[in-house]
């Protein structure tokens, strides 16, 4: 399928990820992130051979955090409005998840120390801070030089 025609006033207000979604949309299929990308350069009017190794990592990362768009098996590309029935965006399940212990694994929780919650010890007395202190008279003269 063709890729119809943009002009270059929308071109130059388009972004590359906002190209990429109006290439995916007109192919209406998946496409590999090199192949999306030398699309995008041609629809652009740039040479892909020059512009391609220096900013395909760019475009990499701008089309894998933009949520348009999703990655799939063996390194695809499509549209995620395409997917949304398939996609599982639970990222909490960990947290959703209940800890069920036995009463011999409580028990022995129960010995653990809890560090954050263990009281502090007051080691502020004075008179340990100063009991190796010892105070030199610089104008002592047991011959040491300061």
């Amino acid at each position: 399928m063709a890729i119809a025609k943009l002009t270059n006033e929308q071109l130059d207000s388009m972004s590359y990820t906002d190209i990429a979604e109006y290439v995916l949309e007109q192919k209406g299929k998946k496409m590999k992130i090199a192949d999306l990308f030398t699309e995008v350069i041609k629809l652009r009017g740039d040479d892909p051979k020059a512009i391609f190794e220096d900013k395909i990592g760019d475009f990499f990362g701008l089309v894998s955090s933009d949520n348009r768009f999703v990655m799939l098996d063996k390194g695809l590309f499509d549209l995620s409005k395409k997917h949304k029935n398939s996609i599982n965006m639970n990222l909490d399940e960990e947290e959703d998840e209940e800890i069920i212990l036995d009463e011999e694994e409580e028990q022995e929780d129960e010995d653990i120390i809890d560090y954050d919650e263990a009281i502090d010890v007051d080691d502020d007395q004075e008179e340990d801070d100063y009991k190796d202190l010892v105070i030199i008279d610089s104008d002592d003269e047991s011959g040491m030089d300061l």
